[in-house]
């Protein structure tokens, strides 16, 4: 879990005086509750993120900015991977079935664009929509596609495999359960609302008809927006903030770690990424036996709020050099916010936008917990690969965890208007 955070979203601190509802009778549909919800929600934003309610009829209840709140579909990237954590995930994994090929692909992905993308707007379902989501708005709801290594030879397409989808190599720290590893197509869905996201996740599966079958699905969540009384970096079920060091698009370099350039190769990932899925089991039994001072010197930060072992508030830059009266490192040869830095790393970074996760409890008492780890770069090899290989030479953390599945997936660039994710690929 390397040391690094995603850009969370603003957290609303006070909502505003709610407008006199609009007089009406009877219902109102969700599109024309979300046209209202949405230009209230962008001028109030705009404002400095207060929560906004929408203007409804008499009775309704108007929506809030957190179910106002709307990422687009079209774009030069895919949605999911530079918004905000989102309080509720999906992700699945689909095998093409039987037979299928480039032209069932095709029309698959044709399909999920076109419900991603009506779904995302805060619309219904294309066709045969179970109204589960009816009443919210979109909710940040993103759905986000990528393809694995065997889709390309299912497909006649193996010279398009890009160089940076090849396998990762095995971990010391595996113990990978197969039947929930990789996958011909890869689905990742977030939305702040849980109803929207299982609403999105059966659409797609629907979608899926018997082009394509549920190879494993995993569910996530992550704290919802405006739980805490200022925006602050997530918290993973260790109880440790998670993510401090995330690139940030705001800098200079974040495109070139993160993003396939627009001359790359091959063509058809141009603006894409490449998303490594890990789940990483936390054995929370055995890491709550430790004292907190001891949890900390793991990790290399405070607990309490995030700051380096070598003092400062949580951005202050770690000094790896300083030491205690004794002599030794003050922040822990093997601690995993040293090892996991960039510049400990040959500049190696990537883009974390997990979510945690909780399977229930075995029969011996102990939590099948942990982290869907996802993260982007533009190519793995020189992102998640020599990031992770430092951490199983010797990371204070390995003993408190265990990686159980894995995947490698090419995320397209996105689509623009009136194309659909995979276009270039599959039509080129």
């Amino acid at each position: 879990m390397p040391d690094q955070s995603v850009p969370q979203a603003r957290t609303p601190e006070a909502p505003p005086a709610r407008p006199a509802p609009v007089p009406g009778t009877g219902g109102i549909s969700r599109r024309a509750l979300l046209g209202t919800a949405g230009a209230t929600g962008l001028v109030l934003g705009a404002a400095g993120g207060a929560v906004g309610y929408a203007a409804a009829p008499a009775g309704a209840t108007p929506l809030t900015s957190v179910g106002s709140d709307r990422a687009m579909f079209h774009g030069k990237h895919q949605p999911g991977i530079t918004e905000g954590l989102q309080a509720r995930g999906h992700l699945v994994a689909f095998d093409l079935a039987p037979g299928a090929g480039r032209k069932e692909a095709a029309a698959l992905l044709r399909r999920w664009s076109a419900t991603a993308e009506r779904l995302m707007a805060g619309e219904d379902a294309p066709h045969g929509d179970t109204g589960v989501a009816r009443d919210a708005g979109p909710s940040s709801l993103t759905v986000t596609f990528g393809f694995g290594h065997g889709f390309f030879g299912r497909t006649g397409l193996e010279k398009q495999r890009p160089a940076a989808l090849d396998p990762l190599p095995a971990f010391s720290s595996d113990q990978l359960d197969t039947s929930r590893s990789d996958g011909d197509l890869w689905v990742q869905i977030g939305a702040n609302d849980a109803l929207v996201a299982f609403h999105a996740l059966r659409a797609i599966q629907k979608d899926a008809g018997s082009a394509a079958r549920v190879r494993w699905q995993m569910n996530g969540f992550n704290r919802s927006p405006g739980a805490t009384a200022h925006p602050m970096t997530a918290r993973n079920l260790m109880g440790q903030v998670d993510g401090t060091r995330n690139p940030k698009p705001a800098d200079a370099d974040f495109d070139r770690q993160i993003f396939v350039p627009a001359s790359g190769a091959p063509a058809w990932m141009a603006n894409g990424s490449y998303a490594v899925v890990r789940r990483i089991r936390m054995l929370l039994d055995d890491w709550e036996k430790l004292s907190l001072a001891a949890q900390e010197q793991v990790i290399g930060r405070r607990k309490a709020d995030g700051a380096p072992l070598s003092g400062g508030d949580e951005t202050t830059p770690m000094d790896l050099e300083k030491t205690d009266a004794h002599g030794d490192y003050v922040v822990p040869r093997n601690a995993h916010a040293r090892i996991t830095r960039p510049d400990q790393n040959g500049g190696a970074a990537m883009l974390r936008r997990p979510f945690s996760y909780h399977d229930g409890i075995d029969a011996d008492g102990t939590p099948d917990a942990g982290l869907l780890f996802v993260c982007w770069q533009a190519d793995p090899l020189r992102g998640f690969v020599p990031v992770q290989r430092k951490l199983d030479r010797g990371d204070a953390l390995s003993k408190y965890i265990r990686h159980e599945a894995s995947g490698l997936f090419a995320v397209p660039g996105g689509a623009a208007k009136g194309e659909y994710v995979g276009q270039r690929l599959l039509e080129g």
